[in-house]
Formats: C-alpha cells, structure tokens, sequence
C-alpha cells in the first residue's frame, strides 16, 4: 500500500549515469523533483523480475457476462493494446470496429508535422496578450485544443486567476475537467514541467486551491 518512491540509492545511480554525458556533474542538491511509478508485469513464472515478460496478457473470464483482464501494459503501445483488447471482444459483441486507431489522431494532433508554427503565430494573432513563449506552450500542450482552452477571452483578466509561468484558472480548469487532473503535480510535473518555472509557494497553492475547487 505504500506510494512508490525514488531512494537515495535510485537517485545517485541515476545521477552516476548522467554524470559520463554532462560536462559538469551534477550532484543530489541539483535534483528538484522526482517521479517513481510502478509497472504491472504478468507473473509468467520467470524466476526473477527482470526476466518476466514485458509485453501485456490479455485473458477473458467467460465465466458468466464476459469480462477482459488486462495485465501488463504501457502508454507507448496503448493503441495497439486497445486493438488487441477489442479483438479479444469481438466473439461476445457484434458491431465492433476493426483497426481504426492508428490513423486517428490523438486529441488536438489533427494538424501537420510542420504545423507547429502556423498554429503558434494563429494563436498569437486570435489572442494578442499571449507572449511567444505563452502561445508555443499552449500549442505544445494542447495543439489545436490550444483555442479551446483559451476560449472567448479578450484579455489575460479573462482567463482569471495567474498562478505563475502562464499557468491560467482557465486552463488549469481545462485540465481537471478534460484531463482528471487532481492534484498540482498532476499539472506541473505530470503534464508539463512548470514545476521548474513555478516557487514550492506557488505549487502549494496551486494544489490548495484545486482541493477547493473539487469540494
């Protein structure tokens, strides 16, 4: 039941490794944050964890209604599991959609390659109180959700309250609502890196204030 966490010993292996690339090293007093997550593996009776299988099981318990067990996984190959997941389905349900996932794009990437700037400088001219850097953050978070999350505002006053580094209660409210974001670091560190623009105040109340928000 522990939240997982990075060790002292985690942390200076990791500094160790960065340390043959960097012309400077680093030290321990330069880590500002740390992330630890846990990757669920199939138990496939491998006699050590670095040798179970890394790729996802899928199994369905027909046992009465249907029910998909999904074990293992990762974000990178989340569509193909998706794919997998709906073959795996499609004895017990009619109607299902083949393979249409790899040529959909994802939330906001319905723009070319190149796009990237075209959208930055149609940001700035539809909205002309963001700042270069303001719009290209926007553009790279959201793509061409960007004007969405900006919606009808004529002014900065209108995205209401500034927390720090461009960071709007419009847009932090796009993200509890659209992106089930719960907590600052959901934001800061999670979704972006403003945590490194933002003060240990800032992020404090940023969280504070999305408690309050939630009830």
């Amino acid at each position: 039941d522990r939240p997982p966490v990075c060790t002292d010993a985690e942390r200076d292996y990791l500094i160790e490794f960065a340390n043959r690339y960097f012309k400077r090293d680093i030290a321990a007093s330069d880590v500002v944050w740390t992330y630890s997550g846990v990757r669920p593996l199939h138990a496939d009776g491998s006699s050590s964890a670095s040798a179970v299988t890394r790729d996802y099981t899928l199994k369905v318990d027909d046992d009465g209604a249907p029910i998909l067990n999904i074990f293992g996984g990762k974000i990178t190959t989340h569509r193909r599991l998706a794919e997998h997941a709906m073959e795996k389905l499609t004895p017990y349900l009619k109607g299902l959609p083949g393979k249409w996932t790899a040529g959909v794009p994802l939330p906001g990437g319905d723009f070319p390659v190149d796009g990237v700037p075209g959208l930055i400088s149609g940001l700035l001219a539809e909205f002309s109180f963001l700042t270069p850097f303001w719009a290209r953050r926007l553009v790279r978070a959201y793509g061409t959700e960007a004007r969405l999350v900006m919606g009808d505002a004529k002014a900065a006053s209108d995205l209401g309250e500034d927390f720090g580094a461009t960071l709007s209660e419009r847009e932090l409210r796009w993200l509890m609502t659209r992106e089930f974001a719960r907590r600052a670091e959901d934001v800061v560190w999670r979704r972006g890196k403003l945590g490194l623009r933002l003060s240990a105040g800032q992020i404090t109340h940023i969280d504070d204030w999305m408690k309050a928000a939630q009830g």
